[in-house]
């Protein structure tokens, strides 16, 4: 609750505001009752009490003042404990009443709670399996659960009926790709290919090399947007510091600076080594000769930064979507790139429940922070 009282609390205090207005009420009827009582049935006692006292030799007009005297102090008393004794009820039993509230707000409240972390949780990256238990009673929180149920199936099925798309598409892609690169091969290394057809064929073979470099992204984004069935403890800084070695910055000119702390993170190694080498690759990438690349490292959190061409930022968010890259970009390598490989990054750590941003660097190229669980 920030600011403001949530529904639990309204309930409450919606509960025992009724009730206490209810007794004030209850209260105040019980009250002029009384006094009515009191005063329309309070002289029929005086003709004996007159006789008694005249009886005494007492004059008749004390004897009537002493007795309405009596009365009212009488009714005074009565009306006044009333009251006090009403007050003091109605507020033991308010008391009972608003913390009797509070139980059944709660538990009222109880598959609300519960709808909210399963949304918390799939909003996390934990998937679309988890659904809201069944309640016995068949009341509008149970049918909001049920449709919320619902929902959650529908996106499951679309979810994954889209990712085996994407995976059987690339898997049915990749044979006629196979082929016509031997196809190629073989044309180009015939002892009579001319000069011109091996030319060509070469460039057919970048052509189709840059194809299945496509549907490599393609089938690595699928399973990157599959939470991992097992999960076991695996350090990015080892990680790291095996992808820059194998990074190749030093022969385009890129200087390496790292600092590489403990990070361990329950996850599919595969996939977290498939995230930090697409990070490490696309800061060589994007970067010019004698620039930088930087690599650090801590609890739960990675951070990769490269010098480059100047990002604006609002073209940042645009990076992290598929096929999506900077009209101006150009490669240390001069491969043209997919435009896939910081939308990977994104689903893998979705997929670990972590987050990942971007921000361009002053002086030109890009930051990307990826963080894990409660990381940093």
């Amino acid at each position: 609750m920030t600011g403001r009282w949530g529904v639990r609390a309204r309930l409450t205090a919606l509960y025992g505001g009724l009730f206490a207005l209810a007794g004030a009420v209850l209260l105040a009827v019980t009250y002029l009752l009384v006094r009515q009582s009191l005063d329309g049935g309070g002289t029929t006692a005086v003709p004996d009490l007159l006789a008694l006292r005249k009886l005494g030799g007492a004059p008749l007009d004390e004897v009537v003042e002493s007795f309405r005297a009596a009365e009212e102090r009488y009714r005074d008393g009565v009306l006044d404990s009333l009251v006090a004794w009403g007050a003091l009820a109605l507020l033991c039993v308010g008391l009972v009443a608003v913390g009797v509230g509070w139980l059944v707000a709660r538990r009222a409240l109880d598959p609300v709670h519960r709808i909210t972390e399963t949304a918390r949780r799939i909003t996390a990256g934990q998937g679309l399996h988890e659904r809201i238990p069944a309640q016995g009673a068949r009341d509008e929180v149970a049918e909001l659960a049920g449709t919320f149920n619902a929902m959650l199936d529908r996106l499951d099925r679309a979810f994954d009926g889209q990712r085996r798309f994407v995976a059987d598409a690339s898997h049915e892609m990749r044979t006629p790709l196979a082929v016509k690169r031997a196809l190629i091969e073989v044309a180009i290394t015939r002892p009579g290919a001319s000069a011109d057809a091996r030319r060509l064929g070469a460039e057919l073979l970048e052509v189709n090399a840059r194809h299945e470099r496509l549907i490599d992204g393609l089938l690595a984004l699928a399973d990157a947007e599959t939470e991992p069935a097992e999960r076991t403890p695996t350090d990015l800084a080892g990680i790291a510091e095996h992808v820059l070695r194998q990074s190749g910055a030093a022969d385009v000119g890129v200087e390496v600076l790292r600092d590489l702390g403990p990070a361990s993170v329950d996850g599919d190694p595969v996939l977290l080594e498939r995230l930090v080498r697409n990070l490490v690759d696309n800061a060589v990438k994007h970067n010019h000769a004698g620039g930088r690349l930087e690599v650090v490292s801590r609890d739960g959190v990675l951070v990769v930064a490269n010098t480059g061409p100047e990002i604006q930022p609002y073209e940042v968010e645009g990076l992290f979507r598929p096929f999506r890259r900077l009209d101006r970009a150009r490669t240390t390598t001069g491969e043209r790139g997919l435009g896939l490989g910081l939308s990977i990054v994104r689903a893998i750590a979705a997929a670990h429940g972590g987050t990942v941003t971007a921000a361009p660097r002053a002086d030109g190229g890009l930051e990307v922070t990826v963080r894990f669980g409660g990381g940093g």
